[in-house]
């Protein structure tokens, strides 16, 4: 094969056509004379043309890019429609070096090759029969990544010979993006082949985080938990009648106890596999953490949420890209607790971002095995001398009452602080009961929970009573009169429905969203459960005792300390081969937790 500069060099290979040369036949359809013109047309869009053919043809072509002005735009169209892919190697490499001629030729046609390039991201459709019906799918042979490949080396050469590529290619990929209800694996080459570009082209990684983020929170709020969780157990149910018959097939194919019983949370789940193993590569090299590169994933990612993550309320997986990214390394994961922190105690950032930073920060603690109990308490420390310091600057006036509208981001703190020690408290009086109380009483949580603004009225009754039962068991704090006055004053809340005005109970005024509750898709909830503080039955049967929460808390499944009671959405340079490439090949991919040195 020749080498490239040669091969751009190289005259056209010669084959036996009909027609003349293809300057006299632009220079005659330029003088009205389109015989020849429409014969060329017709020879471009034969299924059946050679391959010889075509190389003359763009051989001819790339000697002719300065004639291409916008007046031959119908015929530039058509080449861009020449299925190039899946011929000859000697037919690709014509082709590239066509596209390389022709855009820097004429920067016209830029946009439209890179969206012929960005449209064979997905694999091609097909249509095939099923009980003589006409089905179309995707044909995913095994030469589908072989011609990914040939793609990505389109776009470098495209970029290398014009640099406002990226620019222009960052609204192609928005336009070209599949719909959400298009097939899970069209959604995955797309979303894979959309990362890869971030490898040579570094500028657009975040436009590209952000795009394939934003399409994923979309599909996860469309997917509520309440749905995923009663389409799984009408499958198990429906699994379990058809054990009873089908005995000997059991675990006969272990692949189909992964796929998710609701289709938008299997689209969802194939979807973070890929997003979890592209900031796996990314991190490491050689299968070592690279510390610049994580760095510089997280300031990416850090924006993405701030923009897209933190705003949309009743989302259930995708946040977990931070959760997963913090779990390489401490300061990773302290450096976002600290972001969330700066975000609650800013007054200028407006108060539902200051409660979902909050929210966030409360279960990120509680629920982050891999932050060391000396953070958590580090953490609470700040928090909690917050708190203080608000209820000082409240002192007795008219604002020093039990007002959501007033006080939301200080009740969120509050919940945050109950919520992370009922998660936390076994291993902060682990080791030395004595210190771990020490620690406990300097936080001076009755003054908390007695002061005017009340916040065990507005938090939620379930981490209320279990928290009320931690502080009566270590005697820190001392609830039950509270709890009980706030039960005689409920919370009337007026709604407006079809039929008229109701008057309810509101049990969660604060709109409370615990955004790292249990990750339940299957495939990809096997890198997160390692890393994942479940909620322990033994601490709920220690506590049930003691205090009387609601019906819902008393567990029934792996991990149900919130069930009934969270809010849920009702619908709103080249990378090395890794797990992110392996993703294009398969669903599974082995990643676990890892060590956790300080930065």
């Amino acid at each position: 094969m020749l080498a490239a500069d040669e091969f751009l060099s190289s005259p056209p290979r010669k084959t036996v056509r009909f027609g003349g040369t293809l300057t006299d036949i632009l220079l005659k359809y330029q003088k009205g004379e389109t015989t020849e013109f429409d014969l060329l047309k017709h020879q471009l869009l034969d299924s059946d043309i050679k391959d010889d053919q075509i190389i003359n043809w763009l051989g001819e072509f790339r000697s002719s890019v300065t004639l291409l002005t916008k007046e031959f735009e119908q015929l530039v169209s058509i080449l861009l429609r020449v299925q190039w892919l899946k011929r000859s190697q000697a037919v690709v490499e014509e082709y590239l070096a066509f596209l390389s001629n022709l855009v820097s030729a004429q920067t016209i046609y830029l946009r439209p090759c890179l969206a012929m390039i960005v449209s064979h991201f997905v694999p091609p459709r097909i249509t095939i029969q099923e009980n003589n019906v006409d089905i179309s799918d995707s044909d995913d042979d095994e030469n589908v990544t072989e011609g990914f490949d040939t793609c990505h080396r389109a776009l470098q050469t495209v970029a290398k010979y014009i640099p406002l590529t990226p620019q222009f290619l960052m609204p192609v990929l928005v336009d070209k993006f599949p719909f959400v209800n298009k097939s899970e694996r069209t959604l995955q080459c797309y979303v894979h082949n959309m990362l890869r570009i971030s490898g040579y082209i570094p500028t657009l990684r975040r436009d590209i985080l952000e795009l394939v983020i934003e399409r994923a929170l979309k599909i996860d709020v469309s997917a509520p938990r309440k749905e995923i969780e009663a389409a799984e157990e009408v499958e198990s149910e429906g699994a379990a009648e058809e054990g009873l018959f089908d005995m000997d097939e059991d675990g006969e194919n272990p692949e189909k106890n992964e796929v998710m019983a609701h289709p938008v949370a299997e689209r969802l789940d194939i979807l973070m596999m890929v997003l979890f193993s592209y900031v796996k590569d990314i991190c490491h090299v050689n299968g070592k953490l690279d510390i610049g590169n994580t760095k510089d994933l997280y300031r990416d990612l850090v924006t993405v949420f701030d923009k897209l993550i933190l705003p949309t309320h009743g989302s259930c997986h995708v946040q977990y890209i931070m959760f997963y990214l913090s779990s390489f390394r401490l300061g990773i994961a302290e450096a976002f607790v600290e972001h969330l922190w700066k975000m609650l105690r800013n007054p200028n950032t407006p108060a539902v971002i200051r409660q979902a930073a909050a929210n966030y920060t409360g279960s990120f603690l509680a629920r982050a095995k891999f932050v060391p109990v000396i953070t958590v308490k580090t953490c609470l420390d700040l928090l909690v001398n917050w708190l203080h310091v608000y209820i000082d600057n409240q002192g007795t006036g008219a604002k020093a009452c039990c007002d959501v509208t007033l006080h939301g981001p200080f009740y969120a703190a509050c919940q945050a602080v109950f919520y992370v020690v009922i998660f936390r408290h076994k291993q902060i009086v682990d080791g030395s009961l004595k210190a771990g109380l020490a620690f406990l009483q300097s936080l001076n949580l009755e003054r908390i929970v007695m002061c005017q603004l009340n916040p065990l009225k507005v938090c939620l009754p379930s981490i209320v009573n279990f928290f009320a039962a931690i502080t009566r068991k270590y005697q820190i704090a001392f609830c039950d009169t509270i709890i009980e006055r706030n039960r005689r004053q409920v919370l009337p809340v007026v709604r407006s429905s079809c039929g008229g005005d109701s008057v309810e109970t509101c049990t969660n005024p604060l709109d409370s969203y615990f955004p790292f509750d249990p990750y339940i898709l299957k495939r990809s909830k096997n890198i997160i459960n390692p890393l994942y503080q479940f909620w322990e039955e033994e601490c709920s049967e220690d506590l049930i005792e003691a205090t009387d929460p609601i019906n819902e808390c008393k567990g029934e499944e792996e991990d149900d300390f919130l069930k009934g009671e969270t809010p849920q959405n009702d619908g709103m340079g080249g990378l090395t081969p890794g797990s992110f490439d392996s993703t294009l090949q398969s669903s599974e991919n082995c990643i676990g937790s890892l060590p956790v040195p300080s930065l």
